[in-house]
């Protein structure tokens, strides 16, 4: 449900516009979720709105961003969350990278967000036939860069059975990397601990477009 300001209050809207978007402050951690599985829901019938991406937004934008969810996916072409979760200009703080790993960098913008934006989910995106994924269970010398990247897949492996599938291995990695993002940040740490912060590692399908919670 989205609200929009009018003068005197505030009103929930169905098909008109809003001048601007209350995000994450008057939702609670639930809520957020039921909206990233109701977008999720429009994508997956082909039903996007297509709200809050005019003029009107970049210009609301201008002052500040409160986006209710944090999105840590892989940088796969295929898999764009704003599209998957039907959302809008200065919704979602997505951070990309191959394999949706927790690198020094992704971890420090999800803190950002957590610290000074006061998002309340974090969604560990992992997707179906990751080439990340793959080319760490395939092993050998990719060159430093991606060595390092896909030694952050290394424990996913370690924890899947002999034999496991790539996709079997790809949402073992989500479910890690969230569990990485508590381990490697105080800052998420005591968010999550506290109960004002839910990490949540998912699996996007990209056939259909759905999103599985793990």
């Amino acid at each position: 449900m989205r609200f929009s300001l009018f003068k005197g209050g505030i009103s929930l809207y169905s098909k008109i516009e809003p001048i601007f978007l209350l995000n994450h402050l008057f939702m609670n951690i639930q809520e957020v979720i039921s909206r990233l599985e109701a977008g999720n829901k429009n994508f997956v019938n082909d039903k996007l709105d297509g709200k809050l991406q005019n003029s009107s937004r970049r210009t609301d934008l201008t002052s500040g961003q409160e986006p209710y969810a944090i999105i840590l996916s892989c940088a796969d072409s295929r898999v764009v969350p704003e599209l998957a979760f039907d959302a809008g200009l200065g919704e979602l703080f997505v951070i990309r990278v191959a394999g949706n790993v927790a690198n020094n960098s992704s971890i420090a913008s999800i803190e950002y967000a957590v610290a000074h934006l006061g998002t309340t989910v974090i969604v560990v995106l992992g997707h179906e036939s990751c080439g990340a994924v793959t080319a760490a269970m395939g092993g050998g010398d990719n060159g430093h860069n991606l060595n390092h990247l896909l030694s952050h897949i290394t424990p996913a492996l370690a924890a899947s059975a002999e034999g496991a599938a790539v996709n079997d291995v790809v949402k073992k990695n989500a479910e890690l990397t969230g569990q990485e993002l508590k381990n490697r940040s105080s800052i998420i740490r005591d968010a999550v601990d506290s109960g004002k912060v839910k990490i949540i590692p998912a699996y996007y399908n990209l056939g259909s477009g759905a999103v599985d919670w793990l």
